[in-house]
């Protein structure tokens, strides 16, 4: 049996997630759902958002025209994020909110976690766990 190695990290620090439209997906993080813009980099351009526990770095793609869309099924990398809500009142609050949203696409209304979803954005609770 092979010796267990010395766990090296302490979690994940951030999440890259490359955008369409930079200030369309800013004002969704920051308007829609609350979160703060705790820093960026203009010259990429990039723009680093936070909900206090988490930090996404949101990318500008350099040629939205010419980009390879969203695929679960085809493409390698990130499948989908998942942000966790605390209690099941709030998740349906967030739903309503994100729903509304322009431009949103919601493909599942909540449902409990043993039926996942393939969609880009889970937001995710667990009522046993709070």
């Amino acid at each position: 049996m092979a010796a267990v190695a010395e766990k090296l990290t302490g979690g994940i620090d951030h999440v890259g997630l490359t955008v369409l439209d930079l200030e369309t997906t800013k004002r969704f993080f920051c308007d829609c759902l609350g979160w703060a813009v705790v820093g960026g980099n203009p010259n990429y351009p990039a723009a680093f958002v936070s909900d206090g526990h988490v930090v996404l770095t949101l990318w500008q793609v350099q040629n939205p025209d010419e980009c390879a869309r969203f695929d679960r099924k085809s493409n390698l990398g990130l499948h989908h994020i998942a942000i966790k809500v605390l209690n099941m009142t709030d998740l349906q609050a967030l739903f309503d909110r994100v729903a509304a949203w322009p431009g949103v696409k919601v493909e599942f209304a909540p449902e409990l976690m043993s039926k996942p979803g393939g969609i880009r954005i889970e937001f995710a609770c667990n009522p046993k766990k709070g």
